[in-house]
């Protein structure tokens, strides 16, 4: 269908959480158990608001000022041991987001990859679970290999910069307003993903503060919509 169609950027960098797998509902039920078993009885929706799109690494702050444990390697560890069994059993696609990752690499002759704030072992899992490996393979970006994780650009410019493209024609799809803020810092055009009433994804209206400038709700659009748009120009970021 979108065989003659020109694509409008020179390559498309996505987040993972949120965007191509449906992970955060999962990860948060784990965190949200361990914080329970510190004696922190927190909801689910402000489990949501303090975590998602942060590395729980950068949050135990605020984990040892609600619990008073002091957060330990081998706390994080094991949650992420819990986290990743709970992945391999339970994890699903977004929908709709397998096929587009797939026409996008189709349309941007594999010029696309995975930059993600979430250690490399949890992407792979997850990419390789919902049957996206392939598409990202040599292709995947963890802002815990950075010198900054998000809302750095460093895992967003890395992606662009092993592509061979200026990031400032460069995509990024996000659903976070910590990796909007990321994508904007690299120069980059930020596509929020917000479907509708969904407790893990944001507001449009909170993506578009942190500098999104296209908001879509359903992933079959993505492909056109990265395609019928004006071409952006380095100089215009």
């Amino acid at each position: 269908m979108l065989d003659t169609a020109t694509p409008a950027f020179d390559a498309v960098l996505f987040d993972c959480d949120g965007v191509l797998v449906d992970s955060e509902r999962i990860t948060n039920a784990v965190l949200r158990a361990m914080l329970h078993e510190l004696g922190w009885l927190i909801s689910e929706a402000d489990c949501f608001r303090l975590f998602v799109g942060r590395a729980l690494a950068d949050e135990v702050g605020v984990i040892e000022e609600h619990t008073g444990f002091a957060v330990t390697p081998e706390w994080i560890a094991e949650f992420r041991r819990r986290r990743n069994a709970a992945l391999a059993a339970d994890l699903r696609e977004i929908p709709g987001a397998v096929t587009a990752a797939h026409e996008i690499d189709r349309l941007f002759a594999g010029r696309l990859a995975c930059a993600s704030g979430a250690d490399r072992a949890k992407v792979e899992l997850q990419l390789t679970k919902v049957g996206l490996d392939r598409v990202f393979a040599g292709k995947i970006f963890s802002g815990m290999e950075m010198p900054r994780s998000k809302p750095a650009p460093d895992v967003y410019l890395a992606a662009a910069a092993a592509l061979a493209v200026d990031p400032a024609r460069a995509a990024v799809i996000e659903d976070t307003p910590t990796g909007v803020r990321a994508g904007v810092a690299a120069g980059a055009t930020v596509f929020g993903y917000c479907p509708p009433d969904s407790l893990a994804h944001h507001e449009p209206g909170v993506l578009l503060a942190a500098g999104a400038t296209h908001i879509f709700t359903t992933m079959s659009d993505l492909p056109a919509l990265l395609t019928h748009l004006p071409s952006p120009t380095a100089d215009a970021h």
